[in-house]
């Protein structure tokens, strides 16, 4: 808990420093969550010029009370720190980056992982001191990002390629800011993301290629995922591809956002026993490929209803492909609404809805029905990611509001079960490490009444480049906790992070 009091008297030291050296500034709050690349690029459009230096620092203090049964009753504090300096240039028609970035933890715990299979890591700390050879103070430097990209159609066409993150969703920048809302926090990244919420997070080498107009856009990619997230160092290169294609296109004064996609997705690692719902034994027999389409479409919509705002969200996706030995198909469908009241000071947001996918309620009929969330980015859509969208029923009530200029306050209550008695419990973002899956699971025990969510979080814009926020969520466990954790059924997750964004040219 020392580390957890030092890291909360940085931030506050920090923060308290930044506000008096600037103690007036016109800054709008930052979006509630913020998951796009921690080091902004060169637009599209900039002029060729001299090179800009981008600094991203975060310094976040955790403090988890999992789960418990006994041997373990976990309660502890640590702390994540990132660093992320990037230098790019234009030059005429070329632009490029170089990015290095600094990741550690701090005081990890060394109890978290729990000797009984089933109860598994508990929390992230137990994640991360597992994922980084039972270190409890794991750092690395690591190479970034670092491309070449070359504009072409008077900038409306761009090829990039090298070491880059990649947000599948979130190809377009939506003028209108209720749609810009939507997809950063409710669309993007639902299946391919960079993970921005850990600690190393994650990206791909590869290729991508856009093009587009005033009201479209076609992106194509394709690349090979790199290792980091939840592990320190984020150089290797994964044997696990991805392609990806999608058209967007935008409507009704670009107050309506359409989009279809495909994803390809090819995990070579067959020395790895893949997480699924068979038997130990029947997992152990299976060295085969992972290989999964993943094909849908989703629409947003903000629009006018009288004098106040209302938004609508539908995402739908069908798999199909081989999940090593077993034959792969899998579903999942997602619909939001809500309506802001632009009429009040506060502009108050209050929206709801529900996601469901497939899971896999028979393991022996040689088919694989647990939806596959691929390589997403999963805390955009469990804030408390002690679950994902594999084999779940989530229906949600959220409010967000803004008290203030430099104040976003949001609130979410969710409803959690799981599709498929039968099947489990999954966690996780995907792979990040030859070594290990990327997802884990707890079983079912034939229940589908898993848990309930009620979350809190404040972003407070101290300067322009500084932003504090606070989070805290309590779980209260259902029949599917409680089989597997009889001691205490509940858990809570909170932590306080600074978040400073700077980028200069160089003189």
């Amino acid at each position: 808990m020392k580390s957890l009091s030092a890291s909360l008297f940085f931030l506050a030291a920090t923060a308290s420093a930044a506000n008096a050296q600037q103690a007036k500034p016109a800054v709008p709050a930052t979006p509630t969550t913020d998951t796009r690349p921690q080091t902004p690029l060169l637009p599209a459009n900039a002029p060729s010029g001299k090179p800009v230096i981008s600094v991203m620092l975060r310094e976040r203090a955790n403090a988890t009370q999992w789960f418990s049964a006994l041997p373990n009753a976990e309660q502890y504090g640590h702390g994540d720190s990132l660093l992320r300096v990037a230098i790019a240039q234009r030059i005429k028609r070329i632009d490029w980056q170089l990015e290095m970035s600094n990741s550690s933890e701090l005081s990890l715990p060394t109890d978290a992982v729990s000797p009984v299979a089933a109860q598994g890591q508990l929390g992230l700390g137990g994640t991360y001191y597992a994922s980084n050879a039972n270190n409890n103070y794991p750092a690395a430097v690591s190479f970034k990002t670092g491309f070449v990209r070359y504009h072409f159609r008077h900038d409306t066409g761009l090829v990039r390629v090298g070491r880059f993150e990649f947000l599948e969703g979130a190809e377009t920048t939506p003028k209108n800011a209720s749609l810009a809302w939507l997809q950063t926090n409710r669309m993007a990244q639902r299946l391919v993301g960079n993970f921005g919420f850990s600690n190393s997070q994650r990206s791909f080498d590869g290729v991508d290629i856009k093009v587009g107009g005033a009201n479209w856009d076609l992106t194509a990619m394709g690349g090979r995922a790199d290792q980091g997230v939840f592990k320190m160092s984020a150089n290797e290169e994964l044997n696990v591809d991805l392609q990806y294609l999608a058209y967007t296109r935008y409507a009704s004064k670009q107050r309506v956002q359409f989009r279809a996609f495909g994803i390809g997705y090819h995990d070579g690692r067959t020395g790895l026993t893949k997480t699924d719902n068979r038997s130990a034994a029947a997992r152990a027999l299976d060295h085969k490929n992972i290989r999964i389409g993943t094909f849908g479409g989703d629409m947003l919509a903000a629009v006018p209803v009288g004098k106040q705002t209302a938004d609508l969200l539908i995402w739908v996706a069908g798999q199909t492909g081989s999940w090593g030995l077993l034959d792969h198909r899998a579903g999942a469908i997602a619909i939001e609404g809500g309506i802001r009241a632009d009429t009040l000071p506060t502009k108050p947001w209050l929206r709801g809805g529900f996601l469901r996918t497939t899971g896999d309620n028979n393991n022996t009929d040689g088919v694989h029905n647990t939806f596959f969330q691929v390589l997403p980015t999963p805390r955009n859509y469990a804030r408390d990611p002690f679950f994902n969208m594999m084999n779940s029923k989530d229906e949600f009530i959220q409010l967000i509001d803004k008290p203030s200029p430099r104040l976003d306050i949001r609130t979410d209550l969710h409803f959690l079960q799981l599709t498929a008695p039968t099947d489990f419990w999954y966690q996780g973002g995907g792979a990040f490490d030859n070594k290990v899956f990327g997802y884990v699971a707890r079983p079912g025990n034939g229940h589908g009444s898993f848990a309930s969510l009620y979350d809190i979080s404040l972003d407070y814009a101290v300067t322009r480049q500084a932003t504090l926020t606070g989070y805290f969520a309590h779980v209260f466990g259902k029949t599917v906790v409680h089989t597997i954790y009889p001691v205490q059924g509940d858990s809570n997750f909170g932590y306080l992070e600074l978040l400073y964004k700077l980028s200069k040219p160089v003189r």
